[in-house]
């Protein structure tokens, strides 16, 4: 089982930048489908990002597509979020997730289930 440790959140002006990182160890990081979900207070945990064992396959929730971009060197064990022109609606933790499956079909990658590994979270605070 792969474990993941997110780094990178923090607070933030709406408008501004931050990039997360989420390092993985114990298990071939390439055959991993790797997600981005997040957790606003008093709300479900959401999908936002997604891409596959080799990276050349992304996928984004309507909410950030456009304005995040997730990649993954699997050189270095690690997948990152960067997010861009952030909003306060954006305030939540952020979690990353590995399914051991690398491809993930449009019925599976934004859903919470698929995914058998989750690191502890990384807060983002966007203020107005």
């Amino acid at each position: 089982q792969v474990q993941l440790v997110e780094s990178g959140g923090g607070l933030v002006q709406a408008g501004g930048s931050l990039r997360l990182s989420c390092a993985a160890s114990g298990g071939t990081f390439s055959k991993y489908g790797m997600g981005w979900f997040r957790q606003a207070p008093g709300k479900e945990r959401e999908f936002a990002a997604y891409v596959s064992g080799g990276g050349d396959y992304t996928y984004y929730s309507d909410s950030v597509k456009g304005r995040f971009t997730i990649s993954r060197d699997n050189a270095k064990n690690t997948v990152y979020l960067q997010m861009n022109s952030l909003k306060p609606e954006d305030t939540a933790i952020y979690y990353c997730a590995a399914s051991r499956i690398s491809y993930l079909g449009p019925g599976e990658r934004t859903l919470t289930t698929t995914y058998a590994s989750w690191g502890q979270g990384t807060q983002v605070t966007v203020s107005s």
